[in-house]
């Protein structure tokens, strides 16, 4: 018994890539292009008229992009798989696509028995990440979670860097003395130290500053 084909949306504002994305589909058995989307919008629209089993979504498109499609489309069709294939892999880009819920995150520079292999996957509910994208995260995941010093205590700190008193550094933001050694005890425990000069240096290595 033969089985349902999988049936893919190709969602990309550039009308050669979605042809020759639809040309290389063609040659796989078991795989079957029902639509096409110009931009997020019109791929959302898409997927309700034509129940595709995965889409193909390229990220930067006009109108609404790809995660931000990608997040409608789950919200309303959720058994629907979403394969990111774009050319950008900066983490910004990576973190939002796997939030919003692609199962996916291809390059275009991908060879094209990897994309056929990945919209079949895709359409098993796994997981698919080019190796660029798959060491990212991994790097992501393995760095330590940096403090966050709310805007206040870093007001303090950029007072201390400039060789502020606590007593100066109270004036100068109207607050009382008290709350300053307050704020600056809470920064030296997110930073893990356990001095002024310290803090300052940590807080400008670290970009906080």
């Amino acid at each position: 018994m033969s089985r349902e084909p999988v049936r893919v949306l190709l969602a990309d504002d550039h009308p050669v890539v979605r042809g020759g994305l639809a040309a290389l589909l063609g040659t796989a058995a078991g795989i079957e292009v029902v639509a096409d989307a110009s931009d997020g919008e019109e791929a959302v629209a898409a997927v309700g008229e034509h129940r595709p089993h995965v889409v193909l979504m390229d990220l930067r498109m006009p109108v609404l992009d790809g995660a931000g499609a990608t997040e409608q489309i789950l919200a309303r069709f959720p058994d629907t798989k979403v394969l990111i294939l774009t050319t950008y892999d900066g983490d910004a880009d990576i973190v939002r696509a796997v939030g919003a819920g692609a199962v996916g995150y291809l390059l275009k520079d991908s060879p094209g028995d990897v994309i056929i292999g990945a919209v079949f996957a895709a359409a098993r509910g796994e997981t698919v990440l080019a190796p660029p994208v798959a060491a990212r995260l991994v790097s992501r995941l393995r760095e330590p979670e940096r403090p966050q010093l709310t805007p206040r205590e870093v007001e303090v700190l950029r007072c201390v860097s400039q060789g502020l008193s606590n007593g100066e550094a109270a004036a100068r933001l109207h607050i009382a003395e008290a709350t300053v050694k307050t704020h600056l005890l809470r920064v030296f425990n997110k930073l893990d130290v356990d001095d002024r000069t310290r803090a300052v240096v940590i807080a400008m290595e670290r970009g906080l500053l």
